[in-house]
């Protein structure tokens, strides 16, 4: 446990079921747990929950707060051990792990809090950002492997592959700020992109690993899936109006379990990687467990 002065301050946020319906529609990621009541009431959450990369809003609009305007992502972990329900208020508490040359490690987690009730971890992970001002430092993209594994698993299996190609715009970024009240101007103005060393305004990082969650949720392994844990890593920045292609593989099937283990990846039309990591998900609740139509 690190000393309480290495602890940045609290903020909360209420998430309801119109924030999971816009985040649906900007991401995308239509999956029938966080938008279809009668659908999720049939699932083991009982009710609808939040995007997991909704939930990463939430952290990215507190490191813009917390460590400043310009602050730039490299790297973020995230577990989700408990679902997120319209209503839960939510506290998302920041901790400086390790700081060297403008680099901080920061323990991060999303807590449902309420009057009476047991504090519980709903997005739980590590980032690695730059401070303001700092240089930024090369990231390599990630090397993916597949794993021992079983064969099949309700019509999926190893190597399966899904993609997806989309087009940012200004007005998804103004939308971004405006649902997830992350103001870091990076995401917002060209000029303090600029001085920040950007060519303009950057796509921001929930938008991008967004497109997985879209991939995962509708189309590999399909509707109903639940996102267990996700890896990200940020190897270049990524341009409103730049054709971007999100990638997931399967690596790795645990039948008993009903995991699924993929490669994740965003990279733009010359081949730069600009978003990559590792997902865990699962599959009990897929809507069609008879394999993807497409993938």
């Amino acid at each position: 446990m690190l000393p309480n002065e290495r602890r940045m301050n609290s903020c909360q946020r209420v998430l309801l079921q119109t924030d999971f319906d816009r985040f649906a529609r900007l991401s995308g990621d239509d999956n029938p747990i966080h938008c279809d009541p009668a659908f999720a009431a049939k699932s083991h959450f009982g009710a609808t929950v939040a995007h997991g990369m909704l939930l990463y809003s939430c952290i990215c609009k507190a490191l813009t707060e917390q460590v400043g305007p310009g602050t730039v992502q490299t790297e973020q972990t995230l577990m989700f051990p408990n679902p997120t329900y319209a209503g839960d208020r939510l506290r998302i508490d920041l901790q400086v792990e390790a700081e060297r040359e403008g680099l901080l490690d920061i323990l991060t987690e999303v807590t449902k809090v309420g009057a009476g009730d047991t504090a519980l971890a709903t997005a739980s992970g590590r980032c690695r950002v730059v401070a303001p001002g700092a240089p930024l430092p090369a990231v390599a993209p990630g090397v993916f492997k597949a794993e021992p594994g079983d064969a099949e698993l309700h019509g999926l299996r190893p190597g399966m592959i899904a993609s997806s190609t989309r087009t940012f715009n200004d007005a998804d970024l103004d939308e971004y700020g405006d649902l997830s009240g992350d103001r870091n101007p990076i995401f917002r103005d060209d000029a303090a992109a600029r001085a920040r060393g950007f060519n303009g305004r950057i796509v921001p990082w929930p938008l991008l690993a967004g497109m997985f969650s879209d991939l995962l949720g509708t189309r590999l392994p399909g509707r109903g899936t639940g996102w267990m844990k996700q890896a990200l890593r940020y190897p270049s920045i990524a341009y409103p109006g730049e054709v971007l292609t999100a990638t997931v593989a399967i690596t790795r099937l645990r039948a008993d379990k009903e995991l699924v283990n993929l490669a994740t990846r965003v990279a733009t039309a010359d081949g730069r990687v600009v978003c990559d990591g590792e997902a865990l998900v699962l599959v009990r609740n897929l809507e069609n467990k008879s394999g993807p139509k497409s993938a």
